[in-house]
């Protein structure tokens, strides 16, 4: 059974991956919460991503995976958005990571695979979206690197979805007509949901990628790269 640490994983896209993988993995999960984490294979480790330093002795020796789940969705007009917004978005989705990889990466074993969410707003330019396709886009430029550096004995792709039905887009989905609205933007005719996500981290995680790294890949129902309307 592979060694798996996740990074968040109590709800959402996180959850989903863990749903799945729970019987056949051995899970480690440092999250704020313990909810929908009870399961022989899952080790559960208090932690804050934004606070606390990962405490590695709780990890085996070797990991094969590792999913970084935390991020934020802080859509404003530029001339509303406070630096101090911008700054904690760059400290969830790029600083936050940085700062596990360094305690993680010399357990990575050879093959592992690292996975890293990010989002289409990042190649596609979208209003309101400065923050958190700033700090994305620090993400995937570090994980290009990353995984230049570190082949061939550790893969790192990224997942850039577009707008997915989860706790974290909740005020985005909140009423029938943003729903609608949100849903006829893709060319798909929906929006994603965490298992649209998740089985591409699981793809990942898997040998089945076992030729992919340093790839962005957009789940997004078609949105950024095929203009219907």
């Amino acid at each position: 059974m592979k060694n798996i640490l996740l990074i968040g994983g109590s709800y959402g896209i996180g959850q989903s991956i863990i749903t799945t993988l729970k019987d056949t993995h051995h899970l480690f999960v440092a999250s704020r919460t313990n909810e929908n984490l009870h399961h022989k294979n899952i080790t559960h480790i208090p932690f804050d991503v934004t606070v606390n330093e990962l405490d590695v002795d709780i990890l085996p020796k070797k990991l094969d995976g590792f999913v970084y789940c935390p991020g934020s969705i802080n859509l404003k007009p530029f001339k509303m958005m406070s630096l101090e917004t911008i700054k904690d978005d760059m400290e969830l989705n790029f600083f936050a990571l940085v700062k596990v990889m360094k305690h993680i990466v010399s357990r990575m074993n050879e093959q592992s695979s690292i996975v890293f969410f990010s989002t289409i707003a990042v190649g596609t330019g979208m209003p309101y979206h400065t923050s958190v396709a700033a700090s994305k886009g620090a993400l995937e430029g570090f994980a290009k690197s990353l995984a230049a550096e570190y082949a061939p004995k550790i893969r790192v792709n990224v997942i850039a979805p577009s707008l997915v039905d989860t706790p974290l887009a909740k005020r985005l989905l909140n009423n029938d007509k943003k729903r609608a609205l949100m849903n006829e933007r893709h060319p798909l005719n929906r929006i994603g949901n965490a298992e649209d996500i998740a089985e591409t981290a699981i793809f990942l995680l898997s040998d089945k990628s076992a030729w992919m790294t340093g790839q962005i890949i957009g789940v997004d129902g078609g949105l950024s790269t095929l203009n219907i309307h």
